[in-house]
């Protein structure tokens, strides 16, 4: 069986982490779901710059947006609202085999609102009535400030994907805001049944900051004994960061208080495995796919990884439950380096927002030139 439709009889969903317009109307996407087993898709505002800026697929809309007088802003919105709508219709059916547990894609908050609680909620509320699917997830960042909107905004109903997730404890943070969502819900006898959750955690991102700061501490050509122990760690912290989060999901999401939300018709907000590609070419192309297979549980990949996985992904039932104790020493191996894990994620967390705000301006200006052609 291709290991990809094999994946679900483990427990775990495989999405996409791309959306264009192309792979609608070109058949590509629904055909990725009927016979290949995609049950959900991730944006972002990288996703649609290349999508909207590497090709002509969107010039009609963007002309007739244009024409009757839409600024760049409501363009974007209007263009990627429209792939929402039409990706989310594909997928219905998924949504609706699974009983609202699959068949999701996701759409993103502005880049520019990380640190905004109040302005983060209010475009959540907008884009989520904008595209008017029971099966779209509006992704707000994992951060301190998107916390409390996080926790908001799945209290009045809205499906959240919780995105830029890098440490334990923001993740940890939003699951908790999660159950107290539903709790909230519940104490005012509001129904919890149909709210639906993802934590996406991202892997390899670490690593490669990771990696950098303990190729620090080589020496090419030097002992290769003496620096063994930072040869050793090289690629191991997000394997490890992900393993222990799983971990941290197990326990909030069992035990008294939950079970009570269970019992009312709750859901667990399932981990979602983000930053899947190997960026070192060194490294297995599904790395950061064979290891994190277990229940309850999203992988999101690339085209590439998707591909690669499927050609000769292993699958190797509860992996994400495998070496625990290496995964628990990790963190105080790279400490005793002078690798503080709380420095690398906040890093990462500040240059994921960058690297989401500099395609969206990208993205904007692009579309003010197209705009400009069409008046």
């Amino acid at each position: 069986m291709n290991p990809l439709l094999e994946l679900i009889n483990h427990g775990q969903s495989y999405w996409i982490d791309n959306l264009s317009r192309h792979m609608i109307v070109s058949g590509e996407l629904k055909k990725r779901v009927t016979d290949e087993g995609l049950r959900g898709i991730t944006s972002n505002p990288s996703i649609f710059d290349k999508a909207i800026t590497k090709s002509n697929d969107y010039d009609g809309q963007i002309k007739e947006l244009t024409k009757v007088g839409n600024n760049v802003k409501e363009i974007y919105d209007a263009l990627t609202v429209k792939d929402l709508q039409d990706a989310c219709d594909i997928l219905r059916p998924v949504f609706e085999e699974s009983e609202g547990l699959d068949g999701f894609v996701s759409l993103e908050v502005s880049p520019y609102l990380a640190r905004h609680t109040t302005e983060t909620m209010d475009e959540a509320r907008r884009l989520f009535k904008a595209v008017n699917r029971p099966n779209c997830l509006i992704k707000i960042p994992g951060t301190k400030e998107g916390a409390p909107a996080i926790e908001q905004m799945l209290y009045e109903g809205i499906n959240i994907n919780i995105t830029l997730l890098f440490s334990i404890q923001n993740y940890e943070n939003v699951a908790r805001a999660y159950t107290r969502a539903l709790e909230r819900r519940l104490k005012e006898k509001k129904g919890i049944g149909t709210i639906s959750s993802v934590a996406s955690f991202f892997i390899s991102r670490i690593d490669v900051l990771v990696d950098e700061l303990l190729q620090h501490r080589i020496i090419p050509g030097g002992d290769s004994r003496k620096y063994k122990k930072a040869s050793d760690l090289l690629g191991t912290a997000g394997i490890a960061s992900g393993k222990i989060a799983y971990q941290s999901f197990k326990k909030i999401f069992s035990g008294p208080n939950w079970e009570k939300l269970e019992k009312a018709g709750a859901r667990v907000q399932r981990p979602l495995w983000a930053s899947t590609s190997t960026k070192n070419p060194n490294y297995s192309d599904v790395m950061y796919v064979e290891p994190f297979i277990g229940p309850s549980t999203v992988n999101t990949m690339p085209e590439q990884t998707i591909a690669a996985f499927a050609d000769h992904g292993k699958i190797v039932p509860d992996s994400v439950e495998e070496n625990l104790e290496a995964a628990r020493t990790n963190f105080g191996q790279l400490a005793e380096l002078g690798i503080d894990i709380d420095y690398v994620t906040q890093r990462l967390e500040d240059e994921g927002i960058q690297k989401f705000i500099e395609p969206y301006d990208a993205l904007l200006k692009n579309l003010e030139e197209k705009s400009q052609k069409f008046q």
